[in-house]
């Protein structure tokens, strides 16, 4: 059966929850040690962190989860078209221009000026197709590999691709399938060797949140969104040396708004409120995410507890119980218990090539919305739900 298209599987006007992963070309180890020349290009896993934070700051997205690997990257995303129907036209105007200038660098080497902003803005058409575009995962996919991929090519004086192709998405359409998901992309580096436990795997979500309860506080990546009054940037144009403006720039890329925040403050909060209703937006106002919205019915404190057990488990075969305080979430999101630890561990047994995630009944109903008979991994992930 061909993979649905990307139309079929999200849609900008509707809040989606999206698995993406995207992959260096021939999985080659493009931002950690290359195996071949011994090259260590760990480096650039920041790189992707920073821009990852810097587009959750102006994008109506929001990231929940994160890995990244040497060779590939994994995200759940939820895009947000209720935030984004709340932001002012000048508001959707400035951050798209942030990330989207609409010239090259070269000729620009300015900040968004309020010219720039108030011509966007009286432009209705382009304007709403760009609000759109703030909600839309495709565009923030976009935004976040191509910068790498040049900054990657630049650096190793070579052309052509760095990524593998447009990423793949995977649907996520209940709270089941979005704690698996989430527990199976915060252990990457554990299945593949990189860390002992959660505790060491450095560039996820769940090292983040971990080190943001201990205080741990990281330069801002966020982007600034206040437009430059037009006199004085022409002004500063015309009386700066190209060098200057090319250095300014890179030092005020480190930290646009000169801020310290919580290691994970640019990410989705992990518990929902339950006295927040449901249709309520909660609209960031810091300026480091879209909203403030939560997305698992569980405290950080037992996600953390059964992300740690079930980095344990790694020997199959093995028989351990789960925490029975733990069982008991398991068992009110559907999920059968004693198949929790093979659902993660081998998640791409279950969902490594279906196209949408959560349980059987959801699948199906899910595939009957779309015009679909059903999803690949429907019946094989059966026997991990109750």
């Amino acid at each position: 059966m061909p993979r649905p298209q990307r139309s079929e599987q999200f849609s900008p006007e509707e809040i989606c929850y999206v698995h993406c992963i995207q992959r260096c070309v021939r999985r080659a180890w493009l931002a950690g040690v290359d195996p071949v020349s011994g090259v260590d290009y760990s480096f650039r896993k920041e790189w992707i962190r920073r821009r990852m934070e810097a587009l959750a700051s102006v994008f109506a997205i929001d990231v929940l989860s994160y890995a990244i690997m040497s060779n590939h990257i994994h995200q759940i995303l939820r895009n947000r078209p209720d935030v984004c129907a709340q932001w002012s036209d000048e508001e959707v105007a400035i951050r798209w221009l942030r990330v989207f200038p609409g010239r090259r660098m070269e000729e620009h080497l300015a900040e968004p000026t309020e010219n720039d902003v108030k011509t966007l803005v009286r432009d209705k058409k382009r304007l709403a197709e760009v609000r759109r575009r703030l909600c839309d995962v495709s565009w923030f996919m976009r935004a976040l590999s191509e910068p790498i991929a040049r900054m990657a090519n630049f650096q190793d004086q070579c052309t052509g691709r760095f990524w593998e192709g447009r990423f793949k998405a995977q649907r996520i359409i209940d709270d089941a399938g979005l704690l698996a998901c989430s527990m199976y992309v915060d252990l990457n580096p554990v299945r593949a060797a990189i860390a002992g436990g959660p505790e060491g795997c450095r560039f996820t979500s769940a090292y983040d949140r971990a080190e943001a309860q201990k205080g741990e506080q990281v330069d801002s990546a966020a982007f600034d969104l206040k437009p430059i009054p037009t006199e004085e940037a022409g002004r500063k144009i015309r009386e700066t040396p190209v060098d200057d403006l090319r250095k300014e720039r890179k030092a005020k890329r480190k930290n646009p708004t000169g801020r310290r925040i919580l290691r994970d403050a640019w990410l989705s909060p992990l518990t929902m409120k339950p006295d927040i209703l449901s249709g309520e937006a909660e609209v960031h106002s810091g300026g480091v995410r879209s909203s403030d919205r939560g997305f698992l019915s569980l405290s950080w404190k037992d996600y953390w507890e059964l992300l740690c057990w079930t980095a344990k488990q790694s020997v199959q075969g093995v028989k351990a119980e789960v925490p029975p305080r733990l069982a008991k979430c398991l068992a009110a999101l559907g999920i059968d218990v004693s198949m929790w630890r093979d659902l993660v561990w081998n998640w791409q047994r279950y969902f490594g090539k279906s196209a949408c995630v959560g349980r059987p009944e959801s699948m199906k109903q899910h595939a009957e919305q779309t015009g679909r008979h059903h999803y690949r991994g429907q019946g094989s992930g059966a026997a991990c739900f109750a």
